[in-house]
């Protein structure tokens, strides 16, 4: 325990006077008070097509199962050595053919080699991709201002001084520590790590399935985020071993492959769109969401960066 909080807990067992700590400023309220008069689905509706953007086919993963197509964006301004790595992955065929391992209730859906633990058997890295990267927890906050479209939320965090969104993906920061991070919300993607910071290389990478582990925040390095195709990582059945590993192979869903979208012809590609999270209906679509009508008997009048999330749509 620390002097400082040892002392509070002495002086008010001995009756004494102690001056309550400052509270910690915080930001100001969203400046709606009333119900939007249009709901959700109708301000997507009639927005611009300036308010939406186009995939980056270098940004953009394919993961083919059997199921279907499990579309994620890649963060290259959060993650660049990690986001670079699984490029290289991709390219060089990695996960084709390899499976799902684990899946753990209201938590992670986890793939990559299952004989990764085991040196002899181990799939080899393709030429390109790098054994050892740094870890990339966290960015300076400078780097997410106007040139990333960040897009703050005036609402109160508990996990961080200030959030909002840039390029689409959910971000935390704190200007006393100087740091900008990817919040783990359902649906980011992850590059698992051992004991050591700096042990994840993006060939075994996890999805968040479940309520936002926010604790994991600034101790992994998140990649992405599934913006199609989530049913098909979370609707898997649990694995049944320590932390929702599979334990019989046969248990696991395999992967056909996981390629990139720009090494994919033009014709197949997915065609989608994402709202952009700088734009005006960004800003409208999250007051409608604090402030809802209808069947709602009670709005609470907040969100948070993980209730939030950024729509796609088929492209016109």
């Amino acid at each position: 325990m620390k002097r400082t909080a040892l002392a509070l807990s002495m002086a008010g067992l001995l009756g004494l006077a102690v001056a309550a700590p400052k509270p910690a400023a915080r930001p100001a309220k969203p400046t709606a008070v009333n119900t939007p008069k249009k709901t959700a689905q109708e301000i997507l509706a009639s927005s611009p097509a300036s308010d939406w953007r186009a995939l980056n086919p270098e940004n953009t993963l394919l993961m083919e199962l059997a199921a279907g197509t499990v579309i994620i964006e890649l963060a290259p301004r959060f993650a660049p050595a990690h986001v670079a790595n699984i490029r290289a992955l991709a390219r060089g065929g990695y996960w084709d053919g390899l499976a799902i391992l684990r899946v753990q209730d209201n938590f992670v859906t986890q793939w990559g080699d299952p004989d990764g633990e085991d040196a002899a058997k181990a799939r080899p890295l393709p030429a390109g991709a790098n054994a050892k990267l740094p870890a990339e927890f966290s960015v300076p906050i400078d780097s997410i201002g106007k040139s990333a479209g960040f897009a703050r939320l005036p609402d109160v965090d508990g996990w961080a001084p200030r959030t909002g969104f840039a390029e689409g993906f959910p971000v935390a920061a704190d200007p006393a520590s100087g740091k900008a991070w990817l919040a783990h919300c359902y649906g980011m993607v992850g590059a698992g790590r051992g004991d050591a910071v700096d042990s994840s290389n993006g060939s075994e990478l996890y999805v968040v399935i479940g309520q936002a582990p926010r604790g994991l925040d600034l101790n992994i390095t998140v990649v992405g985020r599934v913006i199609k195709g989530m049913e098909l990582l979370s609707a898997l059945p649990r694995g049944t071993a320590a932390m929702g590993f599979y334990d019989k192979p046969e248990q696991r869903t395999g992967i056909q492959r996981i390629r990139l979208m720009s090494e994919v012809p033009a014709a197949e590609r997915p065609s989608l769109q994402v709202l952009r999270t700088d734009s005006t209906t960004w800003t409208q679509l999250l007051d409608a969401r604090r402030y809802r009508g209808g069947w709602f008997v009670h709005s609470p009048g907040h969100i948070e960066i993980c209730s939030a999330s950024v729509p796609t749509r088929p492209a016109p």
